[in-house]
C-alpha cells in the first residue's frame, strides 16, 4: 500500500523483528520468465504485448523480452509502485487505463489523532485510447482525496468495465472499498456503494480489493483486512452495488491478493497466507497502522483454484523467501492456461535487497480441487 514517499521497512512501520534471511525457494513446477516488466499487460489482436511504465505505453513482439520506446500517456504515472495502475483492452479494441496520479501525491497522517490530514492526497483517474495508444482522451477523476494500490480491473461478459478501489475515510481514519463501472468503454463512470468494515489506522479497514466474474455472471471481490482473512463481497448487478458481504474462507495476512478468472472458467488466487507453512508468524501490536493485532506475513506466495468462488483447492506455496518478502502479486494469463505470476515486492531482508520474481506456471500443474495433497 502506498504510504509515504519511499518505502519504510516493515520492522520500522509495524514493530516486527525480521527472521534471518534464507535462500529463495521456487516450486519445481514454476519456471523463471524472461521478461523485463512487472506489468500490467494487455494483448493486441496480433499477439503483441502491451505494458505501461512511468514513461507511457510500450509494446513487445517477443513476449516481453524487449520493449519499444514509450508512447506518452499522461503525467502522474509511477512505475515503481506495484499496482498503481491497471490496463484493459476491451473487446471493441479500446485501451482503458485506471491509475493513481502522483503529480500531487502526499501522504500526511496524524498519529496522535489517527486521522489523515487535510493535505493527504493521491487521486484515482481514468483515461482511454481508441487508436491503439497513439492518443489518449476522456481523462477524468474517479476519486479525490487519498487512495492507494488496487488489484481489480476487468471487462465482464456483458462488456462492462469494473474497477475495484480503496479510499481513505475520516472519523475514524480507515479504508473502505468500492467499485466504479462503465458501460461505454471508459467514456463515463459511476461509483458503487462503499464497503465499510470499520477499523482505525493508516493500514486498517477494507483495503486493496481484487475482483473476478463468476460463471453465473455475479462478481466476487476479495478485500484485504487485518482480520486474519480476506473478506468478500458479491455483486449481483455487475458492480453497481455490493450487498452480500462477509468473511471469506481464505485465511490471509494483511497483504493483498490477485484474483483472476481464467479462460477455462476456473478462478485462480495468488496471495500471502496468514502464516507460513509449519509455523505461526508473529502478530504486530495495535497502533497507528491497525487497531487490532495482525499478521504481516509476506514470506510465501501461495496459489489456489476454485470452480465456483465458494470452495477452494488446498493452497500450494509457489515461492518462499525466508526473512524477506514476496508480495503484491500480479497474475496474467498470457495464453490459455499459461499463467504469469509476478511479485510486485520481492526482497531478501530489507527494501535495499530487492530483486525480480517473475514466474510462469501451467494452470493444470497445481490444481487440487479434490482437496488431496
Amino acid at each position: 500500500m502506498v504510504r509515504a514517499a519511499g518505502f519504510l521497512a516493515m520492522s520500522l512501520v509495524f514493530g516486527l523483528v525480521a527472521a534471518d534471511a534464507g535462500d529463495l525457494w521456487v516450486h519445481s513446477r514454476c519456471t523463471q520468465l524472461e521478461i523485463t516488466s512487472n506489468g500490467p499487460f494487455a494483448v493486441m489482436p496480433d499477439g503483441t504485448l502491451l505494458t505501461v511504465t512511468s514513461e507511457g505505453l510500450r509494446a513487445s513482439a517477443d513476449d516481453g523480452k524487449t520493449w519499444s520506446a514509450a508512447q506518452p500517456i499522461c503525467p502522474g504515472l509511477k512505475g515503481s509502485e506495484p499496482s498503481a495502475y491497471r490496463l484493459v483492452r476491451t473487446r471493441d479494441g479500446t485501451l482503458v487505463l485506471v491509475f493513481l496520479d502522483f503529480t500531487q501525491f502526499k501522504f500526511s497522517w496524524d498519529d496522535e489523532r489517527g486521522e489523515p490530514r487535510d493535505d493527504c492526497r493521491l487521486e484515482v483517474w481514468a483515461i482511454r485510447s481508441t487508436d491503439g495508444g497513439k492518443t489518449w482522451t476522456d481523462k477524468q477523476r474517479l476519486l479525490d482525496g487519498y487512495n492507494a494500490n488496487f488489484f481489480g480491473f476487468i471487462e465482464t461478459s456483458s462488456g462492462r468495465l469494473v474497477v475495484t478501489l480503496e479510499h481513505l475515510m475520516r472519523d475514524p481514519g480507515r479504508w473502505v472499498a468500492c467499485s466504479f463501472w462503465s458501460d461505454d468503454a471508459g467514456q463515463s463512470w459511476q461509483r458503487s456503494n462503499f464497503i465499510d468494515l470499520g477499523g482505525h489506522g493508516h493500514h486498517d479497514g477494507a483495503t486493496e480489493p481484487t475482483v473476478a466474474e463468476l460463471r453465473d455472471g455475479q462478481l466476487l471481490m476479495f478485500i484485504r483486512t487485518n482480520l486474519d482473512r480476506f473478506w468478500q463481497a458479491v455483486s449481483t448487478d455487475g458492480g453497481r452495488y455490493w450487498r452480500i458481504i462477509g468473511p471469506s474462507p481464505i485465511d490471509a495476512s494483511s497483504s493483498p491478493g490477485q484474483l483472476l478468472r481464467l479462460q477455462s472458467g476456473r478462478l485462480v488466487l495468488v496471495w500471502n497466507r496468514l502464516d507460513p507453512e509449519g509455523r505461526r508468524y508473529p502478530r504486530s501490536r495495535p497502533g497507528p497502522a491497525s487497531e487490532v493485532a495482525c499478521s504481516w506475513h509476506r514470506e510465501e506466495l501461495s496459489i489456489a483454484y476454485s470452480d465456483d468462488g465458494r470452495t477452494w483447492s488446498k493452497p500450494v506455496v509457489i515461492a518462499r523467501q525466508p526473512g524477506g518478502q514476496l508480495s503484491y502479486p500480479y497474475v496474467f494469463e498470457r495464453r490459455p492456461g499459461e499463467l504469469w505470476i509476478i511479485a510486485g515486492f520481492a526482497f531478501r531482508k530489507s527494501w535495499k535487497e530487492r530483486f525480480s520474481l517473475r514466474l510462469k506456471l501451467n494452470e493444470q500443474d497445481l490444481v487440487r480441487l479434490d482437496g488431496k495433497p
